[in-house]
């Protein structure tokens, strides 16, 4: 059984462009332009409890081998690659609204998390990753001053 790599560091970079390239204006009119090297991003949720920070992606037909999740202090980042079923560059699409080849999102924290507590499981198309959150321990001083503690 493969496991799904999981990354730590204090840097996280994305390389997806923020400005707009030619194929990316183009695209609804011609999906031929969806097969380019454009990095896209899957649907993703996350939601908080009281003890954990969990992140859901939707990305069905992607190998877990292919996913790279790397985590930080302040972020991580979902990365990876979907292959196409279809390379036929004769046929006359239709429709062509799935999206291969490269993807990324980079998600920020709302706190700081627990490192040796996050774990990954990728089912039926969907990865869900679940960040245990640090808790902080709070210490009143003589002068009724609260003063949190990681």
């Amino acid at each position: 059984m493969k496991h799904i790599k999981i990354r730590f560091g204090d840097n996280i970079d994305t390389h997806a462009a923020e400005e707009k390239s030619f194929e990316d204006m183009f695209q609804s009119v011609n999906p031929m332009f969806c097969l380019s090297k454009r990095t896209w991003k899957p649907q993703m949720d996350i939601f908080e409890t009281e003890n954990k920070i969990v992140i859901q992606a939707e990305i069905a037909g992607v190998k877990k081998e292919d996913i790279i999740i790397e985590v930080s202090n302040k972020a991580v980042k979902i990365s990876g690659n979907r292959n196409s079923n279809h390379l036929d560059r004769t046929a006359t699409y239709r429709l062509a609204e799935i999206q291969f080849g490269q993807f990324e999102r980079v998600l920020y924290l709302p706190c700081v998390i627990d490192v040796e507590k996050v774990c990954a499981t990728f089912s039926n198309g969907f990865l869900e990753l679940v960040l245990g959150k640090l808790f902080r321990k709070n210490i009143k001083s003589k002068n009724n001053i609260s003063i949190d503690f990681i």
